[in-house]
């Protein structure tokens, strides 16, 4: 077994970077989303690191906006496309993933990983978020510059506490029964007394759980930088 690698010094950071790259390093599906037309807005929400790649994209349009996008990658071979309210699910099947092998090598080098989604915008910018030590994410910041227009947009700390994956399950019912009551409804049509009513405790158990799960969930939110309703 080899040995472990040494623990990096400092703070892990959470870091939202803004990247620019010249035309010969954009992704292919990056650039029809440039292009005028419906869809303004495409994030790559989850891949596999195999030769046969597999991806996950989720597009601002409908399902024939979103096909004629996907269809700019030459490497496609098969593809599935799941409309939902704000948009459409395009999972795609590759021979390869079609990023520039310098932008490949420069991730390949990270000490950092990433968070999804990278969201590809109209604007021609490339927007994602790395974890690690800041020295590394110093380091990575480095090697982008090289290769196009590089903007660090947010730094915060990285706390794994902030989760909404990590709620409580009577916060995780707390909430599932507001929404079920309709009290996150413009006008609002459910009362916490309506949460504490399908939890079958006291309006003031109700109501501490909704406030808690909320806090967490906004925290993790506003973390993340959310998804920017105004980069669509």
């Amino acid at each position: 077994m080899s040995a472990p690698r040494r623990a990096y010094d400092g703070e892990m950071k959470r870091v939202q970077f803004s990247a620019t790259y010249p035309d010969g390093l954009v992704h292919p599906l990056h650039r029809r989303v440039t292009d005028p037309g419906p869809v303004t807005r495409a994030e790559l929400l989850t891949w596999s690191p195999t030769a046969d790649a597999t991806t996950l994209f989720w597009c601002d349009a409908d399902a024939d906006a979103t096909a004629s996008v996907v269809r700019a990658v030459d490497s496609l071979v098969e593809t599935e496309l799941v409309e939902d309210g704000e948009g459409t699910y395009a999972f795609l099947r590759q021979d390869g993933y079609e990023f520039a092998p310098a932008v490949l090598d420069a991730i390949a080098a990270a000490s950092v990983v990433f968070l999804p989604p990278v969201a590809f915008l109209e604007t021609g910018s490339v927007r994602f978020e790395a974890v690690g030590e800041a020295g590394a994410l110093g380091a990575f910041h480095e090697l982008l510059t090289d290769l196009g227009d590089v903007a660090i947009e947010r730094v915060h700390e990285f706390e794994r506490s902030a989760s909404p994956s990590r709620l409580t399950d009577r916060q995780r019912a707390a909430l599932e029964a507001a929404v079920e009551a309709g009290y996150y409804e413009l006008p609002r049509d459910g009362t916490i007394a309506d949460v504490a009513a399908a939890l079958d405790c006291s309006t003031s158990t109700a109501g501490e759980l909704v406030r808690k799960a909320e806090a967490a969930v906004i925290r993790e939110f506003v973390a993340g930088g959310g998804r920017d309703a105004d980069s669509r």
